[in-house]
């Protein structure tokens, strides 16, 4: 039988009889395919054949970059820092030593530090001589003082000779040109009568340097004369004074060198050089009373110029001033028996053995630098005692001084006298006849 949906069978569209059951006239609507029905579907449809994919020329392709090498990785500065004692001693391999190298480059500190340590491998060669040099001590410390002024710690015994220089120093920095050519007048005493000569500023500072060069010389410093100077302080002196450079300024830079390297020498030099022999020809003294001698003599020259170009110009200090009385004192009683046996003085009144007290005389000094002394009479080997003293003079220090460098005559000397007469003229002429050109 037929239906109001026969005329649209199988046409999928309303009234067509898929979409009904027939048993039970209700529409029959297919559910969704699975997935496995399409692919079943899929593979009963053959794909239709592709063509191959034709060859692309290598002109086409794009250029890849080329590839970066691999950034090395530098140690860390402890790394490098750690090596730098293996590089010192050429210990690192070729790589290590790049590394250290370039980073020394870039690293102050390490760059200091490889140096140092670079020095102290040149000192492990074993093949040198291990002595050192005697004097390569002061002229390492005289070449460090040439890079890095410093205070030099100088022996008591040579501060005064220190002091003294630069004093005279600094008057011939404040004189001018032409007061260089000033006259003046050096005085000292012969036998029983006082001498002079005449001179320049300039004289006198040749003077001096020539009679310092032997304390120069006894060192083993350069001499000023040269290696075939006389030994007798007049002589060198009158060997100067014969060349044209004592008539100009120009002495002065020399005679301050050569006063700064006595005294660097023997700062340096150590505590034997104390006790070291200075000759003047016919008399010695130990370094430390020889500087101390020049130290007196440079002040009373450095007096005689100020004299000459009205130059103000006080003594030393009292403690150096205290130590060229001191000087003075202890070589008189030498002076003493010189004069004795040149017939100048009277007799030796006792025999004293070597050591013990003998007749003495109480040499007083006042004022700055002053202080109490006994003069053995009798023999330069007796010990001068208060309770042998058979005199007494007593003086002012500068006064004293002036005496001793001939400046004062003996009897205008004393400010005071008592107890025997002979024994404190004798003294007195002692003391001046201590003076020398």
């Amino acid at each position: 039988m037929s239906g109001p949906w026969d005329s649209g069978r199988g046409t999928g569209r309303p009234g067509d009889d898929d979409g009904h059951d027939e048993a039970r006239g209700t529409p029959r609507i297919p559910g969704p395919r699975s997935a496995a029905d399409n692919l079943d579907a899929a593979r009963l449809v053959p794909l239709p054949p592709q063509p191959a994919p034709e060859p692309v020329a290598p002109a086409d392709l794009p250029a890849k970059p080329p590839a970066e090498p691999p950034v090395p990785q530098l140690p860390s500065h402890s790394v490098l820092k750690s090596l730098l004692g293996a590089w010192a001693l050429s210990a690192c391999s070729a790589e290590e030593t790049a590394a250290v190298e370039a980073h020394l480059g870039e690293c102050a500190p390490c760059a200091e530090e490889a140096l140092r340590l670079r020095d102290a491998v040149g000192l492990l060669h074993t093949d040198r001589d291990l002595d050192l040099d005697p004097l390569l001590r002061f002229r390492v410390l005289e070449n460090c003082l040439g890079r890095r002024p410093a205070r030099i710690p100088v022996p008591a015994w040579a501060s005064a000779y220190d002091a003294e220089t630069a004093r005279l120093d600094a008057l011939l920095r404040d004189i001018g040109e032409s007061e260089w050519h000033a006259p003046v007048r050096l005085k000292w005493f012969e036998g029983e009568r006082a001498v002079s000569r005449r001179t320049t500023v300039a004289g006198v500072i040749g003077h001096l340097m020539t009679v310092d060069g032997l304390v120069a010389g006894a060192l083993g410093l350069d001499d000023p004369l040269g290696a075939n100077a006389p030994e007798l302080p007049t002589e060198r002196t009158e060997a100067f004074w014969d060349a044209d450079l004592s008539h100009t300024a120009a002495v002065r830079e020399p005679w301050r060198e050569q006063s700064h390297t006595l005294v660097r020498t023997v700062s340096f030099a150590g505590r034997g050089v104390a006790e070291l022999s200075v000759s003047y020809g016919d008399f010695a003294l130990p370094l430390q009373d020889s500087l101390l001698d020049r130290a007196f003599e440079c002040w009373i020259h450095a007096g005689d110029i100020a004299d000459a170009v009205d130059y103000p110009y006080e003594p030393p200090s009292g403690s150096n001033l205290h130590r060229m009385i001191d000087l003075a004192a202890r070589l008189l009683p030498a002076a003493l028996a010189d004069r004795r046996r040149a017939g100048l003085a009277g007799p030796a009144k006792h025999l004293v053995v070597p050591g013990t007290p003998g007749r003495s005389l109480h040499l007083e000094v006042e004022g700055s630098g002053g202080g109490n002394w006994y003069i053995a009479l009798d023999s330069p080997a007796a010990v001068g005692s208060a309770d042998e003293a058979v005199a007494q003079v007593a003086l002012d220090g500068v006064e004293f001084c002036r005496l001793v460098a001939g400046h004062v005559s003996p009897e205008e000397a004393a400010a005071g006298q008592d107890g025997d007469r002979e024994a404190i003229r004798d003294v007195l002429f002692a003391a001046a006849s201590l003076s020398r050109l």
